[in-house]
């Protein structure tokens, strides 16, 4: 199986999948069709066994799927069980808020940092997180092997930060300013959280369904 020829669209969906799942098996739903699934993920039969087939399929004609199993194969496509570790910069509202609630742990991230540039916060417990101060972020992320950072910060400020995580071996970004990592460091990965974006294509979604 070439991991390199799959789409980003199936990608994306498999997040779906395994929240859809993990719904099933609270309910103590043991199998599922293909075509029940898709009923679920809004999809089609067709669909549902090209997407899984990518990755080697899973099912049994005649049977379907096994919801236990299918979770745990899509948990490992994901990668849920690395524990990447992820520090995030910025204790404002929505730092805070993710940090409180994310449960980065069924994530596949580990949460070992929080950092802030105000001195007025540092020291306050965040989820069992002590906000540390911004200027200690190269040596936390030497000292703690950091993956991954989680930008909670203005546009403004991220191009310094990036460059000091960038330098420091962070790699991958989940960004929720508006800064263009890739723009400046083409190799990063990144995953883009742009919020008013999405409020504009709800405003648009709306305004054409009133004309």
């Amino acid at each position: 199986m070439n991991k390199d020829n799959i789409s980003k669209s199936v990608i994306r969906r498999l997040p779906r999948y395994y929240r859809f799942l993990s719904e099933l098996e609270e309910q103590r739903i043991d199998r599922i069709s293909s075509g029940r699934l898709a009923e679920i993920m809004r999809s089609t039969a067709s669909q549902v066994r090209q997407d899984l087939n990518c990755f080697g399929g899973f099912g049994h004609q005649g049977y379907g799927y096994s919801v236990p199993k299918l979770k745990e194969e899509i948990a490992n496509i994901l990668g849920l069980d690395k524990n990447h570790t992820a520090i995030l910069i910025g204790a404002g509202h929505i730092g805070t808020a993710i940090a409180a609630h994310m449960e980065f742990n069924k994530l596949g991230f580990n949460l070992v940092g929080i950092f802030d540039n105000n001195r007025d916060i540092f020291g306050n417990d965040i989820n069992g997180l002590k906000i540390l101060d911004e200027k200690t972020l190269e040596d936390f992320c030497g000292e703690n092997n950091v993956e991954v950072a989680f930008l909670c910060i203005p546009r403004g400020a991220a191009p310094e930060i990036v460059k000091r995580l960038y330098d420091a071996g962070v790699r991958c970004y989940w960004n929720f300013t508006h800064y263009y990592i890739q723009g400046d460091f083409p190799d990063a990965i990144v995953e883009n959280v742009h919020l008013s974006d999405m409020l504009m294509t709800l405003c648009y979604s709306m305004n054409e369904l009133g004309d």
